[in-house]
């Protein structure tokens, strides 16, 4: 039987241990043994469909212990679906939705936010993917001009796709402007465990970021966090809960086998294993930018302060080090790359990759 012959690599990894995860992004990890028991504990017997489950009941009520008895929320398959579902669950007639131009929503969705809602993207200029207080201010302009599109909806992303962590005091800000406008917030939370993580990782830094902040509604991320597949729409307001349901349902996010969904949620919810994830990843991060911001030929523009690095490094040495252990080339044009650490990134991984770095960029 013929076998598969070693990949060659650039001569100087070629004899170098490879990390055994790649840093191409957090999506690429497994799930968490947790989750993944939970999901075979619930695989019993029959359960009533669409979340009359005592699984779905028992997710439903954790997210009650960490946000407040006023939350409501609906659990949903994917990220793009809960983004668009909880958009169009705010959304209103002849209104669009203010975003970062770097969001989630505006470049990674092809277009699912604007053909679902039948509304326009607002994009605003952020380099960090963090949106200003005064950019909202700005668009007061716009108000009552029966021309314009008025602004319904602030969506803001947590972790920014830049690896930025807005402060509960930031969010707060933006969440006071926009409403002086009329507008509802939402949060694009796929990374919100390593947001909260990033803030202190307590339950009470979850809900300073966001229902004390004034945020209406948070996509929840789990599949980043640990999850096999899955993510929730939390609403912190339950005016807009009402009708959220039926979107849920018209936008393809209504799970039949919920319970699949919600014993995950059961799981990484079970004593914050969520929060941990996150501290963990956010540390593996923050490790390997340690060991490789004093190279020669690495700068980085920003500091992580989640699981997301950005650096820039010679354009020669990307290629070869991306064939040697997976990650993104994230803006070429400045030859700027992304590393992104995982629930499951281990030291050992982040030390192999270092070492891979210094010895091609010193070769």
């Amino acid at each position: 039987m013929s076998q598969t012959p070693a990949p060659e690599f650039h001569t100087a990894l070629s004899s170098l241990a490879r990390p055994e995860r790649t840093l191409a992004s957090d999506n690429s990890a497994g799930a968490h043994p947790a989750v993944v028991q939970a999901f075979v504990d619930c695989n019993t017997g029959h359960a009533l469909a669409y979340g009359a489950d005592p699984w779905t009941q028992e997710a439903l009520g954790r997210f009650k212990t960490i946000f407040g008895d006023q939350t409501e929320s609906l659990l949903v398959w994917g990220g793009t679906g809960a983004n668009v579902m909880a958009l169009t669950s705010l959304l209103q007639a002849g209104e669009c939705v203010v975003c970062s131009d770097q969001a989630h929503i505006a470049v990674s969705e092809t277009g699912a936010p604007e053909r679902a809602m039948g509304a326009k993207l607002l994009l605003l200029p952020s380099p960090d993917g963090k949106i200003r207080p005064e950019q909202v201010t700005a668009l007061r302009s716009m108000v009552g001009n029966q021309h314009s599109a008025q602004p319904g909806v602030l969506s803001i992303t947590q972790c920014t796709e830049m690896g930025a962590v807005y402060s509960a005091q930031e969010v707060k800000a933006l969440c006071i402007e926009a409403k002086k406008l009329g507008m509802r917030v939402h949060m694009d939370g796929a990374r919100f465990a390593n947001a909260v993580a990033a803030a202190g990782g307590t339950l009470a830094d979850a809900r300073a970021m966001t229902v004390d902040a004034g945020v209406d509604v948070l996509s929840f991320g789990g599949t980043k966090a640990g999850l096999a597949f899955g993510e929730a729409v939390v609403y912190f307001n339950p005016v807009y809960a009402k009708r959220a349901i039926y979107v849920r349902k018209q936008v393809n996010q209504l799970p039949s086998k919920m319970r699949f969904v919600a014993a995950q949620f059961n799981a990484l919810l079970q004593d914050d294993l969520w929060i941990g994830l996150g501290l963990h990843s956010n540390a593996m991060a923050q490790r390997l930018y340690e060991a490789t911001r004093h190279l020669p030929g690495v700068s980085y523009p920003l500091a992580p302060t989640s699981n997301g690095l950005f650096p820039i490094l010679p354009q020669a040495a990307i290629a070869p080090l991306a064939q040697w252990c997976m990650f993104w080339n994230w803006e070429p044009a400045i030859h700027q790359v992304r590393w992104l650490t995982g629930w499951d990134t281990t030291a050992q991984d982040v030390d192999r990759f270092a070492a891979g770095v210094a010895a091609l960029l010193q070769e």
